[in-house]
């Protein structure tokens, strides 16, 4: 493991952490800051996207979480949250067809059927 690595880890933990504290400027801040020390990483980005989200950042959050998904299509956590965020905001053809791709790889995902009977 690079030491790269370990400071992008270390840096997503703590955010992860000021994230579920809800100080979501610390977040933030340790989210860029994982994403300095490497710009492709998914679970960084949807951290971000959702912080975002949190704070009324709608289009931030959106690109955030479209870029998650792009970097890592089949993280269904990430597909999940871009999904809900897009149902949040009105735009349900684009939420019922996430939650249609999050079912192309998990045919039985709960969340995905659950959110989908509210879009039909």
């Amino acid at each position: 493991m690079s030491v790269t690595e370990t400071s992008c880890e270390n840096f997503l933990e703590r955010g992860i952490y000021y994230k579920i504290e809800g100080l979501y400027d610390e977040a933030i801040s340790q989210f860029r800051a994982a994403l300095a020390e490497e710009p492709d990483h998914p679970l960084a980005r949807m951290e971000l996207g959702l912080v975002y989200g949190f704070i009324g950042l709608f289009d931030e959050s959106i690109a955030e979480l479209e870029r998650a998904v792009s970097l890592a299509p089949d993280h269904l956590a990430s597909r999940l949250n871009l999904a809900k965020t897009y149902c949040m905001l009105g735009m349900d053809d684009r939420a019922r067809a996430e939650f249609e791709r999050v079912l192309g790889y998990d045919p039985e995902n709960e969340e995905a059927l659950r959110n989908l009977v509210f879009l039909t």
